[in-house]
């Protein structure tokens, strides 16, 4: 069983649309957001959780090194460099994720 983690600013609609695109039977998915106001707040124990994590901007992936560095050591972390530009499930941000996310899966 893979576990997949995105990451966004708010968590409500890049990393809640990687979250259920990949969802499968031998994945499990997550998502949280960086920003004080996210859905769903980023933790430690997520970021533990994973073996594969995906951050949406660079400025996310500094953002998490800088704040999660002990539980960040031997995960693998994937900017896939996707703005804040798309609706939740819309399209376009699908295939963006599909295009981005895929060949990192096993």
């Amino acid at each position: 069983m893979q576990r997949l983690f995105f990451i966004c600013s708010r968590n409500r609609l890049r990393s809640p649309t990687a979250e259920q695109l990949f969802a499968g039977p031998h994945t499990e998915t997550d998502s949280a957001g960086l920003a004080p106001d996210a859905e769903c707040m980023l933790s430690a124990e997520q970021v533990e959780w994973a073996d594969l994590i995906f951050v949406m901007e660079a400025r996310h992936r500094a953002a998490l090194k800088q704040r999660f560095a002990t539980a960040l050591r031997g995960k693998k972390l994937v900017c896939l460099d996707i703005p804040d530009r798309y609706d939740f499930m819309q399209p376009q941000l699908v295939t963006l994720l599909e295009k981005r996310v895929g060949p990192h899966l096993r």
